[in-house]
């Protein structure tokens, strides 16, 4: 909420609808590529929807705000924006079904319902609301711009802090690679920045580099 109003104005948001595309087209060709690699590497039942997943979709949040802070600072907030909006509807409109319709154990003649709210996680939210509020220029006092602000800052540290948790609660030892694990990293962070990459040089002439590089960070961060 904070970022929007702080990084954002209505004819910055304007311009930055052709990140928008971009993305969105990227996410359209990393899907087809994954689901090809399903087919043709016949990635077993049960898997599969992860491995789409695994394939398609990045962690925004937890680790690529956090990069993405490390690497470009507080200017590259607006672009960075984008790829969560996207990354987002991706993960909750798509990916979802990708993983509930590849459950072996589940009644196939049971009838899949979708619960909207996982559509709108409050970061979400947040960034709808402060995205109306830009367009209707409502003020906002300032002891709520600086509450928010105090919340805000603490994400990024405690991200990466709640990264470490769950890394030395899983531990090493657990993890183990196979082909689908190895098929499902070549993809996240070889094919899909590769597509961002080449997306961008055939359409994104004109971008700021800032963006064009925020975007191409995003679609190499690790797995949602």
């Amino acid at each position: 909420f904070v970022s929007v109003l702080t990084y954002l104005t209505r004819d910055k948001l304007v311009s930055l609808s052709g990140g928008l595309v971009f993305a969105a087209a990227s996410f359209a060709v990393s899907y087809v590529l994954a689901y090809l690699i399903t087919k043709i590497f016949k990635i077993r039942v049960g898997r599969r929807g992860t491995f789409i997943n695994m394939f398609v979709n990045a962690n925004t949040i937890f680790i690529g705000l956090p990069l993405n802070s490390a690497l470009f600072g507080t200017k590259s907030m607006p672009y960075f924006l984008i790829y969560y909006v996207m990354n987002t509807i991706s993960t909750w409109a798509i990916g979802i079904f990708f993983i509930s319709s590849d459950d072996p154990t589940r009644d196939k003649t049971e009838k899949q319902s979708f619960n909207w709210k996982k559509l709108l996680p409050m970061p979400l939210v947040g960034l709808l609301i402060s995205i109306v509020v830009l367009l209707l220029a409502i003020p906002i006092p300032g002891w709520v711009s600086t509450t928010f602000s105090m919340v805000g800052g603490i994400v990024t540290p405690m991200s990466l802090i709640y990264i470490g948790i769950i890394l030395a609660d899983a531990g090493l030892k657990s993890i183990h690679f196979d082909r689908d694990s190895i098929l499902a990293l070549i993809g996240r962070f070889i094919i899909v920045p590769a597509v961002m990459i080449i997306i961008l040089k055939l359409f994104g002439g004109s971008m700021p580099k800032l963006e064009s590089s925020t975007l191409i960070i995003q679609a190499a961060a690790p797995g949602l």
